[in-house]
């Protein structure tokens, strides 16, 4: 029961700072949070909760981005001398991506979990097997809503496709390889 009630807090906390953070997307990240949160309380196979792992780094990928262009800000243009300072956010969209997927894996590294030898999947470490799938299927969910929207002249087909989309794709991508593991298919 302490479970249920932690989790609760948790995942209603995050509406709390979403809005003073004004963040592109926050119920993005609050239902990828949740789907992680919820997978891993369940004791389901680390495939499927990094798919969600991969999820939540897009997420938070495109909030922080999207903070900068608000703010207009550049990392590359506070550390490169003005000659070399490059006027797009591309760069910086790579740096913060490498910085969010290491700050994920090397904690798990050194605490055991990932590269574990008998926690492979397809000779991949699953963790990083189903990071890069979800990573993946985020993107294609976000990619797919945006087809959708243009092909209906700039409208969305129902409200919050933007998100219901990805984390449908998530749900699913998820079930598949839930079961696959778990009839022992792969």
């Amino acid at each position: 029961m302490k479970k249920i009630k932690l989790f609760f807090l948790i995942l209603f906390s995050g509406f709390l700072w979403a809005n003073a953070a004004k963040a592109v997307c926050p119920l993005c990240v609050v239902a990828v949070g949740a789907g992680l949160g919820l997978s891993r309380w369940f004791g389901v196979d680390d495939v499927v909760s990094s798919i969600w792992i991969g999820a939540l780094l897009v997420t938070l990928i495109w909030w922080t981005m999207a903070e900068m262009r608000k703010k207009n800000l550049a990392l590359l243009n506070f550390v490169l001398p003005k000659f070399w300072r490059v006027k797009g956010f591309y760069l910086d969209a790579v740096i913060i991506s490498l910085a969010y997927y290491l700050l994920t894996f090397i904690p798990l590294y050194y605490a055991g979990i990932l590269a574990h030898p008998l926690n492979k999947i397809f000779g991949i470490d699953k963790i990083i097997f189903g990071t890069a799938l979800g990573t993946i299927m985020a993107l294609l969910g976000h990619w797919f809503s945006i087809y959708l929207k243009n092909k209906n002249n700039g409208k969305v087909f129902f409200p919050y496709q933007k998100v219901i989309i990805p984390v449908l794709i998530l749900i699913l991508i998820s079930v598949i390889f839930y079961v696959l593991l778990t009839w022992r298919i792969i």
